[in-house]
């Protein structure tokens, strides 16, 4: 854990989901600790989704151009840069 946040790091939060699911898949689970299980998840993919959205925000952020200038550039889906150009 970050010890400025006090939060799982993203990668901690993306493995603990995957272990909630292989849990919640499990057939001898009880209801009350399923329903645990569930509420954790929830709560650690909002934290997950709000970091994405972060660092999708960061990359949308001013970059620097060769020309010392600063220009915004976007990103489509497969990391590519796109420009107005």
């Amino acid at each position: 854990m970050s010890a400025e946040q006090g939060k799982p790091s993203l990668e901690q939060d993306l493995t603990r989901l995957d272990a909630i699911v292989r849990a919640l898949e499990a057939e001898d689970l009880d209801l009350d600790r399923a329903l645990a299980l569930f509420e954790e998840g929830i709560e650690r993919l909002r934290t997950a989704r709000e970091r994405l959205t972060e660092a999708g925000v960061r990359l949308k952020a001013l970059r620097e151009a060769a020309d010392g200038g600063l220009r915004l550039d976007d990103l489509d889906r497969a990391g590519r840069q796109q420009t107005d150009d």
